[in-house]
């Protein structure tokens, strides 16, 4: 039998989808040549296992066996099913003096009904005390209250024991999805160069079942930005990571790393299928005698397969790795559990933004350049204006150098207001050309207690026929921005208490006998 060896886990590399563990032990050599490292996760790629060490030896072999066990081989499962075992008992215990006290209420229920109907005679009869009967009546009474009371406490305590019984089920439950009953084994072969020297053993291996993400707030302080860089570990591989040396990598580990190659791509005409009666007479044709011919049956040529606390960092080849600044311990069955990898402080441009035409709100936003050195990875934001919590966004590929904006929300302190200020809608003149008019004016007052740099959008109309023409068509102020399909943009700078107006006018020409479709006013 090898020597089973107390390895504890010492280093963990979290990658996006597997994790690498590394577990180290010591041992001396006498006269043992075999070591063994028990109770690993059953489902270890046993291609990524690596044993190597230090000391007098040489490594002569390695061997992956799955141990089968009668109970789980998590031993913070086994002590949750030991407990559950101890609570259950607690609570048959509890159960059985409710059912005690309940008999007893019983029994001195009928008594007392007994003895009220004996005592009601002897009283008709003369043959009874009052006395003695009032001193019966209370004591029965006295007992009777006091066994309710018992059977209402111990009824109170059996349903909290209940719930909290439910409570381990369910933690009981949610952990035997992330364990498993049987564990993994590594013996490492030794020859031994001196008997009775040390050596030490380190084992790693890949394990599925955990991951990590990028997470982020993004908190927005007048011109400040403050960005926490943040992973989001997730593991249920059954056993817990202790405090100990946490990486993240980018990199991928897979089963098979393969080089894509690209084959041959086919084209060829469409041939109509051919119906049964036709295949069946076309085979009876064939001087064969048997079915189809050859170059009609056979398959078309396959074409492409189916696609079916800040952290240091390391760049590698074609990955990169953040090391949190201190020891992280991460439990089986962890969903989401943080660690800090960077704090980013950046400088924002704040601006608003409105399209009064769909909605008058002026919505704030953040121009924010990555003056970093770190390239974000994709990853759900927590965006944050001042105090108040504004909403979730996603950041794509954040590179150095890169410009990104960011929406903090409505502010109701910029005022908009597009009115329609001129219509007209002529007949038909002489050539039968129909003429329609139209103005808007958009006041946009900043309430704030500072300057604001408002972009106001608007749009005109966009023919689509011959038929309808768009025609003079005024602006004023002259537009920043302008676009074939109408669109139109303005950047208004309002102190506080100024007020800027925008107005946009058009004629649009429908040529006789056409109805004219899309117009809103």
């Amino acid at each position: 039998m090898p020597s089973t060896l107390d390895a504890p886990i010492v280093a963990v590399t979290v990658y996006p989808h597997h994790a690498r563990i590394t577990r180290r032990a010591s041992a001396a050599l006498d006269g043992e040549t075999r070591f063994a490292f028990a109770g690993l996760p059953w489902n270890l790629d046993t291609d990524s296992v690596r044993v190597t060490g230090s000391g007098p030896a040489v490594i002569a072999g390695v061997d992956v066996a799955v141990e089968r066990h009668p109970a789980p081989a998590d031993a913070s499962l086994r002590a949750l099913t030991e407990q559950r075992k101890a609570d259950q008992a607690v609570v048959d215990e509890v159960a059985d003096a409710v059912s005690a006290e309940t008999a007893k209420v019983d029994l001195l229920t009928g008594l007392a009904t007994r003895s009220g109907k004996s005592f009601a005679k002897a009283l008709a009869a003369g043959t009874a005390e009052p006395p003695r009967v009032a001193e019966v009546t209370d004591a029965l009474g006295t007992q009777l209250a006091e066994a309710l009371g018992k059977r209402r406490e111990l009824g109170i305590r059996l349903a909290r024991l209940r719930d909290d019984l439910k409570a381990l089920d369910r933690e009981i439950e949610a952990k035997q999805g992330m364990s498993e009953v049987d564990s993994a084994t590594v013996t490492v072969e030794l020859e031994p160069g001196e008997d009775g020297a040390e050596i030490g053993l380190e084992l790693s291996y890949v394990v599925a079942n955990a991951g990590w993400e990028p997470g982020y707030d993004v908190r927005v302080r007048g011109e400040d930005v403050s960005l926490t860089w943040y992973g989001r570990i997730t593991q249920h591989t059954g056993e817990d990571w202790p405090e100990c040396e946490l990486a993240l990598s980018t990199a991928r580990p897979a089963n098979t790393v393969e080089v894509p190659e690209l084959e041959p791509w086919f084209l060829d005409r469409v041939r109509p299928v051919q119906p049964l009666m036709a295949r069946a007479a076309y085979g009876s044709a064939s001087p064969a005698g048997g079915g189809i011919p050859e170059s009609v049956g056979m398959p078309a040529p396959a074409g492409p397969p189916m696609a079916a606390r800040t952290a240091s960092v390391e760049q590698g080849t074609t990955a990169v790795t953040y090391r949190p600044g201190r020891p992280v311990a991460v439990p089986s069955g962890a969903q989401g559990h943080r660690t800090t990898l960077a704090q980013l402080e950046l400088t924002a441009k704040l601006g608003y933004i409105s399209a009064p035409a769909v909605s008058p709100e002026a919505f704030l936003r953040a121009t924010v350049v990555n003056t970093s050195e770190h390239t974000l990875r994709p990853g759900k934001a927590s965006v944050f204006h001042e105090t108040e919590f504004v909403g979730t966004t996603r950041l794509d590929v954040w590179a150095p150098g890169e410009e990104l904006e960011l929406a903090l929300g409505v502010d109701d302190r910029i005022r908009i207001e597009r009115e329609l200020t001129h219509r007209t809608a002529s007949k038909a003149t002489l050539s039968g050309v129909r003429k329609r008019e139209a103005a808007y004016t958009t006041t946009i007052v900043n309430h704030s207690p500072r300057e604001a740099v408002v972009t106001v959008l608007d749009q005109a109309p966009v023919s689509r026929d011959d038929a309808i023409t768009v025609r003079d068509v005024r602006t004023t102020p002259e537009p920043v921005e302008r676009t074939e399909l109408g669109e139109f943009t303005w950047r208004l700078t309002l102190a506080s208490g100024a007020k800027g107006v925008v107005t946009l006018g058009y004629r649009v020409d429908v040529a006789k006998g056409v109805e004219l479709s899309g117009w809103r006013e």
